[in-house]
């Protein structure tokens, strides 16, 4: 890999894993996880989420009501608000070790070996950060899929579908695990020093001249 797209990559890497992370953020606490339409009131859509249910009237706006209990909720819902809270943790940590391994920072620049290590564990954890976050979005549409077509439920029952929530969890989980992957590919990468350069040039040009001086008659 070119030392030019070094630091380029770098800040492309921690741009998509900030992305993500604030994705992840909003994913978490969005109310539409799941959105129901009532045949009998076209004017009401139902919608949940990890912490409370909501409807939204076209005339009265937007109402929503906290989940009573945490042991109430369908065994997805709670998996996911812990996984969710677990990826929005796991992602900022990976913010501030990344953001302290970059090759722009100036802290610790003598201390290569360091500020790759502290690369290498903020892309992991944005890894980590990105699953954490994929894994509940698509448990929650599987189950939605999964009650959606369940024959056993009466065709009058008003079924869930999917909300923008989930779609939102699906962008922030890859622009983590892109943000952490572009971040260790850099770490595979050589960095030349400019001292190193500037001696590498000189020690050159005393051998240009050195062969000049044996080639004179």
């Amino acid at each position: 890999m070119a030392l030019v797209y070094r630091p380029v990559m770098q800040l492309s890497g921690m741009l998509a894993s900030l992305l993500g992370w604030v994705l992840s953020c909003l994913t978490t606490y969005l109310p539409q996880w799941k959105n129901l339409n009532l045949e009998l009131n076209e004017l009401e859509i139902w919608t949940m989420g990890l912490w409370q249910a909501c409807v939204v009237q076209e005339e009265g706006g937007m109402q929503c009501k906290d989940f009573d209990s945490f042991l109430a909720l369908p065994p997805e819902l709670r998996i996911s608000r812990i996984l969710m809270v677990f990826s929005n943790g796991s992602g900022l940590l990976g913010l501030l070790l990344s953001g302290f391994g970059l090759d722009c920072l100036k802290i610790g620049e003598r201390q290569q070996e360091q500020k790759k290590r502290l690369l290498l564990f903020g892309g992991m954890l944005f890894w980590i950060s990105g699953i954490t976050a994929i894994v509940p979005v698509s448990w929650v549409a599987h189950s939605t899929v999964q009650e959606f077509w369940d024959e056993n439920i009466p065709d009058i029952v008003p079924r869930w579908d999917f909300g923008e929530a989930l779609f939102v969890g699906w962008l922030a989980g890859f622009c983590l695990i892109l943000g952490g992957s572009l971040l260790n590919c850099t770490i595979c990468s050589t960095e030349v020093h400019p001292s190193l350069v500037h001696y590498t040039v000189a020690e050159q040009q005393d051998q240009c001249q050195h062969l000049e001086t044996e080639t004179r008659p």
